[in-house]
């Protein structure tokens, strides 16, 4: 992935970073697997539910395939694409009976390159997909399904991979990019290799623009409103929030508290939780 810097016109053009898209090879998206994105903006029942989200730029959803149930036939990939929904790159491939989809493009995959998922094990090489009772220890995979048969649910982000570190008593061990070390069952399946668009980190937006344009609207610190918009208001000045720990403005504990379940029912299959 290459990066595009302009010249410091303004200061908001001297920060920016954008993508080159230099690996993108097609530009506008098949018309058949792409939908309506119905924006909700953070809203339920027109009440706001996430504060801080709204407008950004319209966009179609491209209808990607998580499941990749179309056993033991080969795909070609057709083009590799910009999706706006999320940061990796999607692969657009053909099936050998000519039925087009989307797939999560793996890092190194080209035009002309075949993927194929199976029940049974298989070549080992990017793109294929397979149970991991069938891929060799030590293999990076993403795209992983958590119930057997359910769709990938993890490790879906640009750049991405978990490592697969053991498979026995019918469950296989997961190093995850957290670092959190989780069992599922071996029946799952996993795609093989790292996922595209690594370095989709390092992008500097630059200016307040292009983050609305993205859906965030501005937010204020708590610190800066009064007492009764915020617990953390009141005081003069730059001053600290004069509390044991940050709240939100409901009052509930904030930043770095744990909110999964204590009695998740999934919890015996975390080995090692996250540093």
């Amino acid at each position: 992935m290459a990066f595009k810097l302009y010249k410091p016109t303004t200061p908001g053009r001297r920060a920016t970073m954008v993508d080159a898209f230099d690996d993108i090879t097609k530009s506008k998206p098949e018309k058949k697997l792409v939908v309506v994105h119905k924006k909700r903006n953070g809203r339920s029942n027109g009440r706001i539910t996430v504060r801080h989200r709204g407008g950004g730029t319209r966009t179609f959803y491209r209808l990607v395939d998580f499941k990749q149930q179309r056993f033991d036939i080969p795909a070609t990939v057709s083009a590799i694409e910009y999706d706006p929904n999320r940061g990796a790159r999607i692969a657009l491939v053909e099936y050998s009976d000519k039925v087009k989809s989307y797939l999560l493009a793996p890092q190194g995959i080209k035009v002309g390159d075949t993927m194929m998922s199976s029940k049974s094990r298989i070549e080992v090489k990017t793109g294929s997909r397979m149970p991991l009772k069938f891929i060799p220890v030590g293999q990076v995979v993403h795209n992983i399904e958590l119930l057997a048969g359910q769709g990938g649910k993890i490790v879906r982000g640009a750049g991405t991979s978990s490592q697969l570190m053991a498979v026995e008593s019918g469950h296989a061990t997961l190093k995850l990019p957290s670092s959190e070390l989780r069992q599922v069952s071996e029946n799952c399946a996993a795609t093989i290799g790292v996922l595209s668009n690594p370095d989709r980190n390092l992008i500097r937006l630059g200016k307040a623009g292009r983050r609305r344009n993205m859906g965030w609207r501005p937010s204020v610190r708590g610190k800066a409103m009064n007492p009764v918009d915020h617990p953390h208001g009141g005081g003069e000045g730059h001053n600290p929030i004069g509390m044991r720990r940050p709240e939100t403005p409901q009052g509930k504990p904030a930043l770095g508290v744990k909110t999964r379940k204590r009695k998740k029912w999934s919890n015996f299959l975390i080995i090692q939780r996250r540093k």
